[in-house]
């Protein structure tokens, strides 16, 4: 008889309230490069950092043409003296500036993630930077380097992370509650890749330039999130992968598809599946990991429900709220009460509202509680950009197993 003394202790041991996060002293005050005109994740970085609760976005360099610069100001109520058409411009006066910004986020085309990270860490800003890191591990690394000299907070918004049912998957695993992991599967389905003509979107016609993503389109843009959903909740890092790169939509210069053989810490194996050119899919990203006793799945155009599927027991299926079977991990970020549906604009704020924390521990020189923030950082950027060199090289070595440089 299997013996379920473990899995019981585990969640009634988790039934008193989660730590609370810090009360906010202050509104923290934010700054976006990128995000005007028709761009959509800029609005997505600031709608999810005011719906945080401790940001307000003050001061923005939202366009590099400077009517679109300005107009987007406008629509974003951001005053006309604090509105930029040149980031370093934004960097130099907001570090001068009493009052000036606390952290800036950076919403533009990966190219100029780098320039722009650095520039405002030179001015002594916190960075909260949209994934990719970087198209290159140099850069990922010099940038590692200058958050170590000058010990600013650095964020990069994997924002899948932010689900409350991500969390609670990962502490699930993290207790040992589907014993030791032996396999990890992901994937990340959409269609948007068959669009053309007038049904394309056009915003994203700069993630299919090489000049701009480097030599992966679809493994950058959400081949990232994948990788990143399986290594955070799992708790292994990849170690290696062999992938094969196919253009299965409309025609492009880079890949839209690519399907990976994984290895993890401990030779634990997995897969990853990724494409833009999947008819039918929006943004079906999922996780399935296994252990010598039981599954988690999750599925996030399903957020609000993780299955767990206990080895010869009955399924269940944990829905997000308080209380039963949610742990504290999680439910620190339960908003709003079971059958009343939580969505990604809430995973957003979630990275966000984890990101003040850090950012104003920092400048008033206390330390969270150990193991309170979860929220993606510098290391786990620089492990994407690594995933996304290692996918580039073993496509392009016939699909040979690779290892990751981190």
């Amino acid at each position: 008889m299997r013996d379920d003394t473990h899995m019981q202790v585990s969640l009634t041991s988790q039934a008193k309230p989660p730590a609370a996060f810090p009360a906010r002293t202050r509104k923290l005050r934010l700054g976006v490069v990128g995000g005007g005109g028709n761009a959509f994740i800029g609005r997505v970085h600031s709608r999810g950092a005011i719906l945080s609760g401790r940001w307000e976005v003050v001061a923005g360099a939202l366009s590099s043409r400077p009517e679109v610069a300005a107009a987007s100001a406008r629509d974003w109520l951001i005053a006309d003296d604090r509105a930029y058409a040149d980031w370093a411009e934004m960097a130099r006066a907001e570090a001068a500036r009493p009052g000036g910004i606390d952290a800036v986020a950076i919403t533009v085309p990966n190219h100029l993630h780098f320039p722009v990270a650095m520039a405002f860490m030179e001015a002594g800003i916190d960075v909260i930077c949209d994934k990719p890191l970087a198209n290159s591990l140099a850069e990922a690394r010099a940038l590692e380097e200058m958050a170590r000299k000058t010990g600013l907070v650095f964020g990069v918004t994997y924002s899948y992370s932010g689900h409350s049912m991500v969390r609670q998957a990962r502490q699930m695993i993290r207790e040992g509650m589907i014993g030791r992991v032996t396999q990890i599967h992901g994937e990340f389905l959409q269609e948007m890749a068959m669009l053309t003509g007038e049904d394309a979107w056009s915003e994203s016609d700069w993630r299919k330039d090489p000049d701009k993503v480097g030599g992966a389109a679809t493994t950058s843009d959400i081949g990232s999130h994948a990788h990143h959903l399986a290594e955070y909740v799992s708790g292994l890092d990849l170690e290696e992968l062999r992938c094969d790169f196919h253009t299965l939509g409309a025609p492009q210069p880079l890949e839209d598809s690519a399907f990976f053989s994984c290895r993890y810490a401990g030779g634990v194996p997995g897969t990853l599946l990724v494409s833009q050119a999947m008819a039918g899919s929006q943004c079906e990203l999922r996780f399935r990991i296994s252990g010598t006793e039981g599954t988690l799945e999750w599925n996030q155009e399903d957020p609000e429900f993780l299955h767990h599927r206990p080895f010869n027991a009955p399924a269940r299926r944990i829905s997000r709220g308080h209380g039963a079977g949610m742990l504290g991990d999680a439910s620190r970020f339960v908003h709003m009460p079971r059958g009343h549906p939580e969505a990604l604009s809430d995973a957003w704020a979630n990275i966000y509202e984890e990101m003040a924390i850090a950012v104003e521990a920092r400048r008033t020189g206390t330390v969270p509680p150990e193991g309170l923030l979860a929220y993606p950082d510098l290391r786990a950027g620089i492990r994407g950009v690594a995933f996304i060199q290692a996918a580039i090289a073993s496509d392009r070595a016939g699909g040979a197993w690779t290892r990751l440089e981190t």
